[in-house]
């Protein structure tokens, strides 16, 4: 070997990759010669491994020439040198042609070969083989799965594996083999007294087994469970990750069918007490993510109990794996995990502070307004120690605690501005803080001024333009409603003056909304004067800004106080667009054909929010996404009660939106009544009703209604889908009566729109309208679907010719026009006091006689009233038999305000209810109190 090439593998061996093209010349040389010289080829090959490992890749005809010129080196009877021959040959056959010629060779040293080199001999047989060929290696992996050899039978077991996206059918016909590879003990062979050689066997090939048979059975339900009896019993698993692996078996299952808990709940109670902690830990992690309904207390307790026990085992990967379980129950059931906060605790100066990050912000989410304090002062002591990621956990966990307990806001914002302005970390660090400190300012109105003022220092430092113009937005939107505007012109000025174009452009604009102050003509003069000096700034969007923003005052004082001015809402609006059908019906403006340019965009028919209402909206979404699981399932059945009561008790979030695409489904109502000649003199719908199911999802006939208030009529849309397969509907109509009848009836049919055909698997809309006067009417509605039914010729998919059809009709549920119909969920600063001021007060009182939960309750309440919960109140307690609900709304007619408490107690008579209503309009509050249920 020359001293060139020496050199080049002793840089190889310091860590600097070798040449490519040196180690490719070199092993054409030393493959080719006679004889072989077997050290110096295995460390060329291993050179050639670096290299492929490191991501360098070969052209077409070179990997081809490398791979049959490593496979000359199979007659070499060097063992050591034909396991790495074989590891070469796995690595180029993904790059190399012609490939099945060694394929012969493969297969003799499989069938021949030593056990040293037998393993890998497998490994790359499966890299070579294809459909039309692997059929042909089946005996030889049926006989490397029954090997007596731990290390053979594994190769084989993993190569079947890979082999299945190739050829399923010929991995399946050893599957019997296969099963019998799980039973059987393999160990390695001790010969001549030199089992120092060989380790202690773990039975790995137990795990490969019983992983390869979850693949080839993982469709069959019958044939899984049965695997699940007979690996269960007995001692027949001593591999951990077997046993592991059974576990998730049995999730799999039970992901499929939940319901079959109660069948496995013998055999997960066991599993709890497993001598190994990997398995308590997937037995205690599969418990725990299984819906309520289908676990008893008692399963799910034990749980808890063995990762309450592993919190305290010296294994820092086991603590690690078991907070983590924990923390991810404190999110969704807190109160289930609260026996575990001591040992939490003790966790919180853990040395490894993953595991400390995780036990703090469990006890965040278990935390009661008693200990927030002693909390945050824990918290505070660590945070600068652990990396951004783990203090975004934790900042998002105190973010949840601020909308929990908004009576603490003053330690938690102290905490929040301390970590702020102290804490070092990247832009996502920075920017939670700030996302944290916003919900403060906007749910937690107590907490505003010095919220506003505390950012107001922040931005006299901040490096992040993005943050940056954010909390001027905020400054503007904020600032001019405090007691003190000017405090917060003066830092917003200093931004014009010392930061860049994006940022001064920012600032103008807040500036400018400062200039709407009734009460400080000197503030307006001031702001005038520092907008005309912006005015000559040397970026001409700073410029225009500060322009339009001085014509725009000009316009305000020359209409005078009494005539508002259209510039005051273009400065400061007072409404804000939805902006998910904003979007889209935008979307669709820009992708519709040149004519309809000619004709502005329309945005009229898009739902407009005041702030209340947005920030209501807001609330309700972030209460989803911090508080609620994802649901296990879709809701079946007539009920109008949300999909979300289905979740883990005290994890419901008010009514959703459906939870993203509320918006987008009213906006798109709108376009369509709009369509309809019959219902264009109507004008502009007020409240459109949330989709309800009127009949079973198995039913032959699906239907679903919606309710569109107008302001003189009411508008009822059924959604109606053909589940038949052989029979098309037609004029299908849905038949309304109100039950109220005669002259006593509030409303009168005014049309009625029928669908002419639904064919199997359509869906269409039915319309019915009414007349009603301006004032809240309440009725129930009961529904008839009437339809005639015609058979389909199968061949052409249409009725048949001559067949009149069978003319039919099918009840379903009523549809009821309640006071919740007229109310949409508003926000409030301070509910107890905004109630004890409603002039209008109702009282009302109910007995449920039925055995539900109190959770149930309180999400029919929610739904029914259509109001925003305040308090966390839409939360009950599992272990309560008590509860309060406070409810808060406006009224889409007239703007009048309504709150509700609503106080339950569960004994054993059943639930009784009070419900105390208080609101600005007196028919409103009468007919939301006594209608509540």
């Amino acid at each position: 070997m020359s001293t060139h090439t020496y050199k080049k593998f002793e840089e190889a061996e310091s860590g600097v990759l070798p040449d490519k093209m040196t180690i490719y010349q070199d092993c054409l040389n030393a493959f080719n010669e006679s004889p072989v010289n077997s050290k110096r080829c295995r460390l060329l090959i291993s050179r050639l491994l670096q290299l492929l490992a490191q991501g360098e890749t070969f052209p077409k005809t070179e990997a081809t020439a490398l791979f049959f010129a490593v496979s000359k080196l199979f007659q070499h009877p060097n063992d050591s040198l034909r396991q790495v021959v074989y590891l070469a040959i796995k690595e180029l056959s993904a790059v190399s042609d012609d490939i099945l010629m060694a394929t012969s060779s493969i297969m003799k040293d499989v069938q021949n070969g030593s056990d040293m080199i037998k393993p890998n001999a497998i490994r790359s047989l499966t890299r070579v083989l294809d459909e039309s060929t692997a059929f042909s290696a089946e005996r030889l992996f049926k006989s490397g799965v029954v090997s007596k050899h731990p290390s053979i039978s594994s190769a084989a077991l993993v190569s079947s594996y890979h082999l299945l996206p190739v050829a399923e059918s010929t991995v399946k016909r050893y599957s019997n083999e296969t099963q019998e590879a799980v039973s059987d003990l393999k160990t390695f062979p001790y010969q001549d007294g030199l089992s120092e050689h060989y380790p202690n066997s773990t039975y790995i090939s137990q795990y490969h087994a019983l992983g390869l048979l979850f693949m080839l059975k993982h469709h069959d339900k019958i044939a899984l469970m049965k695997l699940v009896q007979q690996f269960s019993s007995g001692n027949t698993l001593k591999n951990q990750l077997a046993q592991v692996q059974l576990v998730k078996l049995v999730g799999s299952l039970l992901a499929k069918d939940p319901q079959l808990v109660s069948q496995f709940g013998p055999l997960l109670l066991g599993w709890l007490s497993n001598k190994y902690e990997s398995v308590q830990l997937e037995d205690a992690k599969l418990i725990t993510s299984l819906p309520d309904r289908y676990v008893s207390p008692e399963i799910f307790a034990s749980a808890v109990q063995t990762l309450q026990s592993l919190l305290a085992v010296p294994r820092v990967t086991t603590r690690f794996a078991a907070v983590r379980v924990l923390n991810k129950i404190s999110m969704i059931a807190p109160e289930k995990i609260v026996i575990c906060n001591p040992e939490l605790e003790s966790l919180i100066n853990d040395s490894n502070r993953n595991v400390s990050t995780y036990a703090i912000t469990a006890l965040l989410k278990t935390g009661t307004s008693n200990n927030i304090a002693s909390l945050i002062k824990t918290i505070t002591n660590f945070i600068h120690e652990i990396s951004d990621d783990f203090k975004i956990i934790i900042i998002d966990a105190v973010r949840t605690m601020a909308l929990k307990f908004p009576e603490e806001w003053k330690h938690i914002l102290n905490f929040l501005v301390n970590v702020l302005k102290q804490g070092e970390g990247g832009f996502q660090f920075k920017n939670s803080i700030v996302e944290a400190l916003f919900d403060l300012v906007q749910f937690v109105p107590q907490s505003k001024e010095v919220a506003l003022e505390n950012l107001c220092d922040f931005i006299e430092d901040c490096e992040y333009n993005e943050i940056l113009v954010r909390i001027l937005h905020l400054l503007g939107k904020e600032g001019p409603s405090m007691k003190t505007p000017s405090l917060y012109v003066r830092h917003i000025y200093n931004r014009v003056v010392l930061e860049n174009s994006i940022v001064r452009s920012a600032a103008v604009v807040a500036l400018s909304k400062f200039a709407l102050v009734k009460n400080d003509p000197t503030l307006v003069e001031s702001i005038e004067i520092l907008l005309r000096r912006i005015s000559n700034d040397a970026d001409d969007e700073v410029r225009d800004r500060a322009t339009i923003a001085l014509e725009f005052i000009e316009s305000i004082k020359s209409n005078g106080e009494s005539d508002p001015s259209p510039a005051e809402d273009l400065i400061q609006s007072k409404y804000t667009y939805d902006l998910a059908s904003l979007e889209s019906k935008l979307s669709q403006y820009m992708s519709a054909k040149q004519e309809s340019f000619k004709k502005p965009f329309d945005a009229s028919s898009i739902s407009r929010y005041t702030e209340d209402e947005r920030k209501a909206i807001d609330l309700k979404k972030k209460q989803e996404q911090m508080f609620s699981k994802v649901p296990t399932g879709k809701s079946k059945g007539k009920s109008t009660v949300s999909s979300d009561a289905e979740k883990r008790n005290g994890t419901y979030a008010g009514p959703g939106s459906d939870e993203m695409d509320q918006d987008l489904q009213s906006a798109k109502f709108a376009e369509e009544l709009g369509s309809i000649d019959d219902f264009k003199s109507f004008g502009a719908i007020v409240n459109t009703s949330k989709d309800v199911p009127l009949t079973e999802t198995e039913a032959e006939f699906v239907v679903t209604g919606v309710k569109h208030l107008f302001k003189n009529h009411v508008v009822l849309q059924f959604h109606i889908t053909n589940t038949l397969t052989d029979v098309a509907l037609d004029n299908v109509s849905v038949g309304c009566s109100p039950a109220t009848s005669g002259d006593d009836c509030p409303l009168s049919e005014v049309a009625t729109i029928a669908a002419d055909r639904i064919k199997p698997s359509e869906t269409f809309a039915t319309y019915v309208a009414f007349e009603k006067s301006e004032e809240v009417v309440t009725e129930d509605l009961l529904n008839t679907l009437y339809f005639t039914t015609r058979e389909l010729d199968p061949s052409t998919h249409e009725p048949f010719d001559g067949d009149e059809g069978f003319q039919d009709e099918y009840e379903i549920d009523s549809l009821p026009l309640t006071a919740g119909d007229y109310i949409k969920g508003s926000f409030v600063g301070n509910f107890s006091a905004c109630f004890d001021e409603l002039p209008n007060h109702e009282v009302s009182v109910y007995n449920i006689r039925e055995n539900i939960p109190l959770q149930e309750v309180v999400d029919k309440v929610v739904v029914n009233t259509s109001c925003l919960t305040f308090d966390n109140t839409q939360f009950v307690s599992t272990d309560s038999n008590t509860h309060t609900l406070k409810l808060y709304g406006k009224s889409v007619l007239n703007g009048a305000r309504v709150a509700l408490v609503v106080r339950m107690i569960k004994s054993s008579k059943g639930i009784a209810l009070k419900v105390e209503g208080r609101s600005d309009d007196p028919t409103l509050c009468s007919d939301v109190v006594n209608e509540i249920i």
